[in-house]
């Protein structure tokens, strides 16, 4: 089930008994533990039958008699226990699984972990109510999912200011939404959120970011490449390595699939048409066996910037001595 369709069913009014949501993307399973007292209780009956524990203070037995308890002037109690991964003795919880009250919805949230699927616990949560596993979206899924999101508010934005605001944030789903929330407040809602927009307002310089960053390397620009990372050296919070490295590996990862992509590159690799030329210049600068090489070094790299095999090179001194060597690399 997705975490869209847990809601309609809570809308609905008629909820599962249980709601096991765990997994790596803490924004879907935070999403719904916010949204569980809302949808599932009027306002007035939240202080009587909202009942909500945290993992790494609850007691097993609090827990289990808090779900036997009969709910207070209406016909439904929820509770909610956050950060489930913390809790000890959990899988003590078996039994109430076993024979959970029809009048209790009990919502679990297991951030960044995932039940034992072939354990009996994991099989009972899946037997009595509703399993929901979440992963990280894929490079190619969040100009999407953030396009829902702005449909959703009923706002617009500029292709390329989106690319902008994606690259920068990466796969971060709750900084996104952070971010677009920014932008919604301080845009007009008649007005299309554009590049200008997204550099005030998030903070992201329109010449020196990762994405101008790419370019420069898929055009081979020794000179701008430099001066790009010279400014991320002097302002560290504006790119850090750990989010340039990776956002390179996918760039020169998908310049490889120009090579036989077919007619439709945009749908191949997953972004805007008009981000299309960038890879097919890497693909044409490079050479499908100097992108393999690209690949290896980024690799390198990033192994040393978490100190595998590096002395202690600073991240700046390691990015100068990266670019230069892409760029060096041996010509398609």
């Amino acid at each position: 089930m997705k975490p869209e369709e847990i809601l309609k069913e809570w809308k609905s009014g008629r909820p599962s008994v249980i709601y096991w949501l765990e997994g790596e993307e803490e924004y879907f399973i935070e999403q719904l533990l916010s949204a569980a007292g809302e949808y599932l209780l009027p306002p007035e009956q939240r202080d009587f039958n909202l009942t909500v524990f945290y993992g790494r203070e609850c007691q097993w037995t609090d827990l289990i008699n808090a779900c036997k308890r009969y709910p207070m002037f209406s016909d439904r109690q929820v509770v909610i226990l956050r950060e489930a991964q913390s809790m000890r003795d959990l899988e003590k919880l078996e039994s109430y699984l076993e024979q959970p009250m029809s009048s209790t919805v009990l919502i679990v949230g297991y951030m960044n972990k995932k039940l034992d699927a072939r354990k009996r616990f994991s099989k009972l949560v899946k037997e009595k109510g509703v399993l929901l596993t979440t992963r990280k979206l894929y490079a190619n899924e969040l100009s999407a999912w953030a396009e829902q999101w702005l449909v959703s508010s009923k706002r617009k934005m500029d292709p390329k200011a989106l690319a902008l605001l994606i690259d920068h944030v990466g796969d971060d789903l709750s900084r996104m939404a952070s971010e677009l929330d920014k932008l919604l407040l301080n845009v007009p809602s008649n007005a299309v959120i554009g590049i200008e927009q997204v550099e005030e307002f998030v903070g992201i310089s329109r010449e020196y970011n990762p994405f101008e960053l790419q370019r420069a390397l898929a055009q081979r620009q020794l000179s701008k490449a430099i001066e790009i990372v010279q400014y991320f050296e002097s302002n560290p919070k504006s790119a850090p390595i750990q989010l340039i490295l990776p956002t390179l590996y996918s760039f020169f990862s998908k310049s490889m699939l120009v090579f036989g992509g077919g007619s439709n590159l945009a749908a191949t690799l997953g972004v805007p048409v008009f981000a299309v030329k960038d890879y097919q210049a890497a693909a044409q600068q490079y050479g499908y066996s100097g992108l393999e090489q690209v690949l290896l070094m980024l690799h390198e790299y990033n192994l040393r910037s978490i100190g595998i095999g590096d002395p202690g090179t600073s991240d700046g001194d390691l990015m100068k001595e990266l670019v230069v060597k892409i760029i060096r690399s041996a010509t398609a």
